[in-house]
């Protein structure tokens, strides 16, 4: 017996309903939810309907998702073997079988097409198309160097987009830009992570990749990230007269964040797990709490000019 096998013999082995809700990825679905108040704040208006619908594309992308952590997982089940994390999911580990986890991806396929049908009537179509992508990212574009790292981040861009058309809005193109450029910035962080902990062995893609790269990357992205955001703020995000304000505002939050995230990956070397990253890093939270109070505010007197007379007389 080989040492992975042995140390996958040797760990405790989870309940079969433990394992197959590992294989969602129950984590990663806050990446759909913290997308939906987006759309939501755009629209101007919290009504059941606008719920509704925002409840539905994220029920939607969270099916979609978990259809495709299944997927990946029994694509990479053997080079996943050979990832000193990875190798511990239940596909590579044989706690789940492969037949197994195709009769799952079934179901959930099935209620993903449940979910359209009893939709409200919005168009669908990032839905579809981020299915389609991850099914070429899965065959062929995890792969290309690069390419990968986009089509990832794309698939961001597509929830973003979903939750405007659920609600019926039309989207900010700096927006979009925004959330693309942030989205490469953290899968970049992982990628860097993974050239450092195992090589090419588990991603191919790796090799048209080097720690040199992956820094200037990663600063290429943030500048984008930062340009991009507060240009939003500045320019089209739903702030009114308070919009300038907010930039001046906003900028620090926005820079401390960012140099924050690459302080994690480039020398404490996290960003492996950009979800747990994120969420477990207080210096980010603190910051993001920050940022939401700022833009918060300014969202509220744009609404409420009534409100805004009182309290800035």
């Amino acid at each position: 017996m080989g040492v992975i096998e042995a140390d996958l013999a040797a760990r405790p082995r989870p309940g079969r309903v433990v394992d197959l809700l590992t294989l969602l990825r129950p984590l990663h679905s806050v990446k759909s939810l913290l997308l939906v108040p987006l759309p939501l704040l755009e629209a101007g208006h919290w009504t059941l309907t606008a719920l509704a619908q925002a409840a539905w594309a994220v029920a939607g992308f969270v099916l979609a998702g978990a259809c495709v952590y299944v997927g990946n997982d029994l694509a990479d089940r053997h080079r996943d073997r050979l990832h000193p994390v990875k190798r511990h999911r239940p596909i590579a580990a044989g706690r789940v079988s492969v037949r197994a986890a195709h009769l799952y991806r079934t179901v959930l396929v099935v209620l993903l097409a449940l979910i359209v049908a009893a939709g409200p009537g919005r168009p669908y179509w990032p839905l579809l198309a981020y299915l389609v992508l991850n099914v070429a990212y899965s065959r062929s574009l995890k792969h290309v160097p690069l390419v990968d790292v986009g089509a990832v981040a794309l698939g961001f861009v597509l929830r973003v987009v979903q939750g405007y058309a659920a609600i019926g809005t039309p989207i900010s193109g700096w927006l979009v830009v925004t959330v693309f450029s942030l989205s490469l910035l953290l899968i970049v962080g992982k990628r860097r992570r993974e050239l450092l902990e195992s090589g090419p062995d588990h991603r191919p893609a790796l090799r048209g990749y080097s720690v040199e790269l992956t820094g200037h990357l990663l600063q290429f992205a943030a500048v984008l990230s930062a340009v991009a955001g507060l240009v939003y703020v500045r320019t089209e995000a739903p702030l009114g007269p308070y919009g300038p304000g907010a930039l001046v505002l906003a900028t620090p939050f926005v820079l401390f964040a960012l140099f924050r995230y690459l302080q994690v990956v480039l020398v404490d070397g996290g960003g492996g797990d950009p979800v747990r990253g994120l969420l477990g890093d207080r210096g980010l939270a603190v910051t993001a709490l920050g940022l939401a109070l700022v833009l918060g505010t300014a969202f509220v007197l744009a609404r409420h000019p009534a409100l805004a007379a009182v309290l800035l007389r």
